[in-house]
């Protein structure tokens, strides 16, 4: 699948959406990495601006950035900081039911959802693999990968 073209002024996404006029140290060469479509790992201290890192890039593209964390509590802290901003945020985990989990799949093909956030066992669906070859995808984040050895393989 081709790399799309991330397209903005990352200084003036950061200002809109979060008001800041810089970004923290590492933060922007980190953004550029990503979007120059290396596969980048990033090691920050909670609350060293991580998310920033894979959220700017993604509102300079087009299509949906696929967030892959194990924690629910994270994503719907995530989901709702980014709808806050008016950024339109999912997220599929376990406590969905499959009518919800299919309108949110959809929406994310056929709608404007930026940011999808899902647990891992989910990205193994089905469902969710069918509905994932039909979305423009910008991005695919793995948010605490710390964990991936807990998810199993």
């Amino acid at each position: 699948m081709p790399h799309p073209p991330f397209t903005g002024d990352y200084a003036a996404i950061l200002k809109k959406y979060w008001g800041h006029d810089t970004f923290r140290p590492l933060q922007l060469e980190t953004i550029e990495s990503v979007a120059a479509g290396r596969d980048t790992l990033v090691l920050m201290p909670t609350g060293g601006g991580k998310s920033v890192i894979y959220q700017v890039p993604a509102l300079a593209s087009e299509g949906v950035c696929v967030v892959i964390t194990p924690l629910i509590s994270l994503m719907k802290d995530q989901v709702d900081r980014l709808r806050s901003r008016r950024i339109l945020a999912e997220a599929i985990h376990g406590g969905r039911g499959r009518q919800e989990i299919d309108r949110v799949l959809d929406n994310c093909i056929y709608g404007d959802v930026k940011f999808l956030y899902i647990s891992p066992e989910r990205v193994d669906s089905e469902l969710f693999r069918m509905r994932f070859a039909k979305m423009k995808v910008s991005l695919i984040a793995v948010d605490e990968a710390h964990c991936i050895s807990q998810w199993g393989y």
